[in-house]
Parts: C-alpha cells; sequence; structure tokens
C-alpha cells in the first residue's frame, strides 16, 4: 500500500471516492530521477500509474528517426489506463523530465478488484472515455490549428504554474518544437514577436511568461 495520498488536482480531480480507495489499496511507489525512462515505445504494458509528485514526458520517433514529444504530464495525472482493458505494447516512451514519485496499479490487481467490486468498473469506463477525449481533441488541435495558436495553447498547458505570472517554463525552443510538431526556426520566430509584444521574456534554457491574459488571446482559435 501506498503512504501517501492522491493529490487533489489535474486528472485526479475527476476520480470517484471508490477509484481512489482501491489506487490507495493497490498502488506500489515507484520514483524516478530525473531523465530516467519509466518504459520505452514498444514495451509491454501491464499498469497504470498516477503522478504524486513530478513530471513525466512522453514521446514518440518519427519515420525518419526525429524525437517527437506528445506529451508532458504533472502532479495529479494518470496516465496507462487504456492497458487495463487492451493490455499491449505501450505506444510512447515515458521519461522523468524532473525527480518524480508514481503510484503503479497492476493490470491483475485491478481486475482483480473489478470482480470483486463490479461498479469500478465504471469510474474506468470513465477514465478511459475522458482519455479518448483529450487525444481527440490534440488531435484536432494538431490539424486544424495554426502554429502560433497551437504553440501558446501548449505553453499554457506546459506551464508549471497556471495563470501564475510571471512562470518560468524550462523548455527549449527545439522542445517546444517537438511539442507542436514544427522546427525550431518556426518556433523562435513566433517567440521573437511574443516577446517584442511583451507576452514573454526569454530566460536561459526556457522561457518566462509575463502576460499571461495576452497568451490566453494568442491561444484563442479565431486569433490567426
Amino acid at each position: 500500500m501506498a503512504p501517501q495520498s492522491l493529490p487533489e488536482i489535474g486528472f485526479l480531480s475527476d476520480v470517484s471516492a471508490g477509484l481512489k480507495k482501491m489506487l490507495a489499496e493497490q498502488a506500489t511507489e515507484i520514483t524516478l530521477s530525473a531523465g530516467e525512462t519509466l518504459f520505452e515505445q514498444g514495451d509491454e504494458g501491464d499498469a497504470l500509474y498516477a503522478i504524486i509528485d513530478g513530471a513525466v514526458e512522453f514521446s514518440v520517433l518519427a519515420m525518419d528517426g526525429r524525437k517527437l514529444t506528445l506529451e508532458m504530464m504533472r502532479r495529479g495525472e494518470m496516465f496507462g489506463e487504456i492497458t487495463m482493458f487492451d493490455p499491449g505494447a505501450r505506444t510512447a516512451t515515458a521519461t522523468a523530465v524532473e525527480d518524480s514519485l508514481l503510484w503503479r496499479v497492476r493490470h491483475a490487481d485491478v481486475l482483480r478488484q473489478i470482480r470483486q467490486q463490479p461498479e469500478l468498473a465504471v469510474d474506468m469506463i470513465h477514465l478511459a472515455g475522458q482519455r479518448m477525449r483529450w487525444m481527440g481533441r490534440q488531435l484536432n488541435e494538431q490539424v486544424f490549428l495554426p502554429l502560433p495558436t497551437r504553440l501558446a495553447r501548449k505553453i499554457q498547458h506546459l506551464a508549471p504554474e497556471m495563470a501564475a505570472t510571471p512562470c518560468k517554463l524550462d523548455l527549449s525552443q527545439a522542445e517546444l518544437a517537438e511539442f507542436v510538431g514544427a522546427t525550431r526556426e518556426a518556433v523562435s520566430k513566433i517567440l521573437s514577436i511574443w516577446k517584442r509584444d511583451g507576452i514573454i521574456q526569454g530566460a536561459r534554457g526556457g522561457l518566462v511568461i509575463v502576460d499571461w491574459e495576452g497568451l490566453s488571446r494568442l491561444a484563442e482559435p479565431d486569433q490567426i
């Protein structure tokens, strides 16, 4: 049994009391150092994870060998729940971007608990539905939104302190480009304009958001 409690933020804020209890009773703690890989793309998936502290990056390798960063999840997020329904190969590599503490719950343990408490199946289906809607939104943004809007939304999402300014984001231009599927040069050009307009400031190894409302306006789909 994991001794700590689940964060009441992020994806875990919507988890039912019954599912929280099950996770707490069945979880084991996993600690990762910054840069340590939890699992790689293609590894067999047999567990779901909850982030108790820290941050985890998810990436894939494109056909040309380039690394594409899909997402970064922080405290209060959960991932790997699809393996509860269909265990199989992991579709992305998960790497800690800072020292992190995770809870791990094995597929077999979840199934055993569902057999004892069938109502937990409804909670798991709800979680899977949330994840699929989230994936659908990400795909729509990638296909239909222009690069400046995608970049503004991604910076908002990745910022460690939502709506708190000034707020430092420790990601390079190359790393931001991986997140939005663009070249570093294209991202650099957009960031230069935002610096000129007082939305962000440059910082060693990243950027600082100084005008959150301005960034929010840039993240709106009609601000093309």
